[in-house]
């Protein structure tokens, strides 16, 4: 049986609340010790220039194997 990385990355999905995302970590055995948020970027283009506008964000939390 291959060993569990002491560190893992859960990912919120669109459909996905955080206590959804707290206790999927849970089952897998981990705990969460650090919250990231990262932006997301969609390109728009405005007579012939290309734009990036902020689109929306994406939660990540970082488990530490318990």
């Amino acid at each position: 049986m291959p060993e569990k990385p002491q560190k893992k990355k859960f990912e919120v999905a669109e459909n996905e609340s955080i206590a959804d995302v707290l206790d999927r970590m849970k089952e897998e055995g981990y705990s969460p010790v650090r919250r990231m948020e990262e932006p997301i970027f969609k390109e728009v283009k405005k007579n012939g220039k290309t734009e990036i506008l902020p689109a929306g964000r994406k939660l990540v939390f970082e488990g530490k194997l318990l």
